[in-house]
């Protein structure tokens, strides 16, 4: 055990920069989830939208404010490149995202938690964006912001 925390550390310690960009990502990505979970509430229980139109609303305005977020806090070294090709690799990116995000989303909804209602489809949607929070960091740190150091 004391052998396996001395590896975390030294591995800590060694990608500190990677480490604290990936924490500002989850921060930028909690705010994105209040977006996300915000909108897909207001669309399907104030507006009565489908569940997956209201996640797909949802899911983009979500990924427009994380581009903000990241553009200015986790990745401010990118303020320089141009606005819309920067966006458009991220929104690339983030459209293999959606897709990922819907179908675990409408899957769980529909098989796994349709009997709890509002509260199912906000566990289905708290499981997609964990699980697209992975490839998101990771697609977009090697393709989108790949000239960070």
């Amino acid at each position: 055990m004391q052998q396996a925390i001395s590896r975390a550390k030294t591995f800590f310690y060694a990608n500190r920069a990677e480490v604290r960009r990936f924490l500002k990502f989850s921060v930028v990505g909690t705010i994105g989830a209040g977006v996300d979970f915000g909108i897909l509430n207001l669309g399907i229980q104030v507006f009565g939208l489908p569940k997956w139109l209201a996640n797909t609303f949802s899911f983009f305005a979500a990924v427009f404010s994380n581009f903000m977020w990241n553009r200015f806090w986790t990745y401010p070294e990118t303020r320089r490149e141009r606005f819309l090709p920067q966006f458009g690799q991220f929104l690339l990116v983030n459209l293999a995202g959606y897709g990922i995000n819907q179908a675990i989303f409408l899957s769980l909804d529909h098989y796994v938690f349709s009997p709890w209602g509002v509260w199912g489809y906000n566990l289905s949607k708290t499981i997609a964006i964990g699980v697209v929070l992975f490839w998101n960091f990771g697609v977009n740190r090697v393709w989108t912001y790949r000239k960070v150091k």
